[in-house]
């Protein structure tokens, strides 16, 4: 799992949708240019090589690569790894110096049970390094070997890792980032430790459910151990905070039975990214309320590379027609590279927030009847929708005819692809992103999403 909290927007590359360009290369941890700060042991079974690095266990357990490219790139780097314990090992990955990503090294269930984490770094032409620093005083996981794969010089556009968007203005959002590491295993852990002051970043190991509304406190890291680990039954609540600096990332969160999955309410600095969303479609479009709410004046929040699925009521931006005098001049959010599937309506619909910026999300099957529709912009809002794929959607877009009650907003669209689909209306313009961005060639963004959204997939 990457943390990838506190990067400057855009560091990273895409894996999903490059090419490689050559076969890896294997550098074994047990051998130079590699540094291991530890011993290189063979007690355990399963490795590469001649042995595989057991790191000091302090944070001062480093190890370290050299690595060679023959042109600037992107190289797709892949740590193999095993974590016979049960807490995880969280570490930051440095490239040339630089600290690119906060990776977490969960438990594996054995020390002779070895797997691979994959990361995506920039490298310069020639020799470069790639060192892992670990955070904790258990130091680093024992690691086998690096491969490394090198591709083309032009990176792909957004990084399944990197935060992009609104998220990333004004301070950004951190998350849990300088705090201490917790993993919980009940729900009731779970809701004690979101609610605590103070800094933390919170492994979620395994499926907890529980009932009522979890409050999470300011400067938290909510993430999900593995692709099966996530929470259900509850509201995770981010409220009354400026900012709230939560993010919430590899989880997978089940829809609430007459409730909001996810709900942000006058709160800034929200990033939700690779969870799985799921609900199931009941005859009542009001069996479950929204999946993920933003309401009140929320601003600053991010939504990426999520899977959002069977569900009605999915992503409510401005609660109310008649919240214009809280709402105008914020809910400011940003959706890509997520695949909402069977999400019946509002995916998302937004009243009042300007510049919403909708762009390669993945949209299927979105056509339960005469009603359906992806996204809509209502009560002035301000929306860019572009570089999306809609296929089988009853009605992409709404923004000059209004929708239900509520009056029109305003939609810019650019570059989408319909595919048995409705259109994308359109109606007047938006104001300007601050923000710097490369929205990916709609043509790639359908092998993309699927590849890189969901739980699973950091």
């Amino acid at each position: 799992m990457i943390a990838c909290v506190g990067l400057l927007a855009g560091a990273l590359v895409a894996v999903a949708s490059s090419t490689a360009q050559a076969a890896p290369t294997r550098y074994e941890a047990e051998s130079s240019p590699a540094v291991c700060s530890g011993s290189v042991d063979t007690n355990w079974t399963g490795y590469s090589g001649s042995g595989f690095c057991n790191g000091t266990n302090s944070t001062s357990g480093y190890l370290q690569f050299t690595v060679n490219a023959a042109a600037a790139g992107t190289a797709t780097v892949g740590v193999r790894f095993a974590n016979g314990t049960t807490t995880a090992r969280p570490a930051n990955l440095l490239v040339n110096g630089s600290a690119f990503q906060s990776p977490s090294f969960e438990g594996t269930g054995a020390w002779s049970t070895w797997v691979t984490k994959t990361f995506s770094v920039p490298v310069t032409a020639g020799g470069n390094t790639i060192r892992l620093n670990p955070t904790t005083s258990g130091g680093l996981p024992n690691v086998d070997y690096l491969d490394v794969e090198v591709g083309g010089g032009d990176p792909q556009p957004q990084p399944p890792g990197g935060l992009v968007g609104w998220a990333a203005q004004a301070g950004g959002t951190t998350g849990g980032a300088g705090g201490s590491t917790v993993t919980v295993s009940t729900f009731a852990d779970f809701r004690t430790q979101a609610q605590s002051a103070g800094a933390k970043t919170i492994l979620v190991n395994g499926m907890l459910s529980g009932t009522g509304t979890v409050e999470i406190s300011a400067d938290k890291t909510i993430r999900g151990v593995g692709s099966s680990s996530g929470i259900s039954g509850t509201t995770l609540n981010i409220e009354d905070m400026s900012p709230a600096n939560v993010i919430i990332q590899n989880l997978n969160i089940r829809g609430k039975v007459g409730g909001d999955a996810i709900a942000i309410e006058s709160a800034t600095h929200v990033w939700i990214d690779h969870n799985t969303m799921s609900s199931t479609i009941e005859d009542n479009p009001d069996y479950y309320d929204g999946m993920l709410d933003i309401t009140h004046a929320a601003d600053y929040i991010t939504v990426s590379w999520n899977v959002i699925r069977n569900h009605w009521k999915t992503s409510l931006v401005g609660h109310s027609d008649g919240n214009g005098g809280e709402d105008r001049g914020h809910l400011r959010v940003t959706y890509h590279h997520n695949w909402f599937d069977r999400t019946f309506e509002r995916s998302p619909r937004v009243r009042f927030g300007e510049t919403v910026h909708v762009f390669n999300n993945y949209y299927t099957n979105v056509n339960n009847n005469a009603d359906s529709y992806a996204i809509a912009s209502l009560m002035d809002a301000g929306l860019l929708v572009e570089g999306n794929v809609f296929e089988n959607v009853q009605q992409a877009c709404w923004s000059a005819s209004g929708y239900a009650d509520s009056d029109p907003g305003r939609l810019v669209a650019r570059d989408n692809s319909l595919t048995n689909s409705g259109p994308c209306e359109v109606n007047g313009t938006v104001a300007a992103l601050p923000y710097s961005y490369t929205a990916e060639n709609v043509g790639t963004v359908k092998a993309s999403v699927t590849a890189g959204s969901g739980a699973g997939k950091l």
